[in-house]
């Protein structure tokens, strides 16, 4: 039996970054500077206007008109029936639709009206999230740029959120926006060596750790998320599936092992009960 891909969504997760890590940002010309760089990705980007109109084209005619009557009160809205008709729009297209794009766009548009802390962190994170398993290279670069601004955001209210300045840097390191995809790594660096107990931190740079191949640097890291959070589901199967990629049996089914009580999904406990069959046969 071969092992199922979808065990578990961090494993796709760093499957499919990996995948896009080294690809090149398309570009007219090199950019001399950093800003010069992200100019450049932002004029090559799918404009937002374009990804909204893709995903209506997706809607039946009654889901089409819904959307649009929401929309249309934007234009006659204060501040805070805004906010309200963003998220009315966002849990439409995530509830009632299921696509992510516009559900994440509206979040953020929501985020940047209240600009507190929580908002703009949430919307920052669900696109990066996401951004890791998108195999179209400019809509994955525009989900970075837009978790990027809203970060930057979150660190004006609050300079000192470590785990913002890791995000920044996850952007980097996943989304491809950068010259030099180091300064990812360096800026989560610079966040797990101030603080070691920074779980989001130490998160990131685990996985790029597995992208560029050094398996025991980031079992130390995963074990440390351990050590500090147990019950943390995706550091435990990423353990489990390192030791399996590394040939360590042994450690892997005892990593699985320790899965399969956290495990809400009753398919996902049956596929991973299963690995663990063919792991010790």
């Amino acid at each position: 039996m071969k092992k199922p891909q979808w065990i578990t969504l961090a494993v796709a997760v760093l499957l499919m970054a990996a995948l896009f890590f080294a690809r090149t940002v398309p570009a007219k010309k090199v950019a001399d500077t950093k800003e010069e760089h992200q100019h450049d990705l932002a004029e090559n980007l799918l404009p937002v206007d374009s990804i909204l109109v893709m995903a209506k084209d997706q809607l039946g005619p009654s889901q089409k008109e819904k959307v649009e009557t929401l929309e249309n009160s934007l234009s006659k809205a204060d501040k805070e029936e805004k906010i309200h008709l963003y998220h009315q729009l966002a849990r439409f297209w995530s509830d009632s639709v299921k696509i992510f794009e516009p559900y994440a766009w509206y979040e953020a548009e929501a985020a940047r009206l209240e600009n507190s802390e929580k908002s703009l962190t949430f919307a920052a994170r669900l696109f990066l999230d996401n951004l890791q398993t998108d195999a179209v290279t400019e809509r994955r670069q525009w989900k970075a740029l837009e978790s990027k601004d809203l970060f930057e955001r979150s660190l004006k209210l609050n300079p000192a959120n470590d785990s913002a300045k890791a995000g920044i840097g996850a952007c980097y390191l996943f989304g491809n926006i950068a010259q030099n995809p180091m300064e990812g790594v360096s800026r989560i660096k610079d966040v797990v060596e101030r603080d070691s107990t920074n779980l989001y931190a130490q998160m990131l740079m685990a996985k790029g750790l597995l992208m560029s191949g050094q398996y025991d640097k980031a079992i130390n890291r995963l074990q440390t998320v351990n050590r500090l959070e147990t019950n943390n589901l995706e550091a435990i199967m990423l353990l489990a599936d390192t030791f399996e990629r590394t040939g360590d049996k042994q450690n892997a089914v005892a990593w699985y092992q320790k899965s399969i009580p956290l495990i809400m999904q009753p398919e996902m406990k049956a596929a991973v009960a299963e690995r663990i069959k063919e792991l010790q046969n």
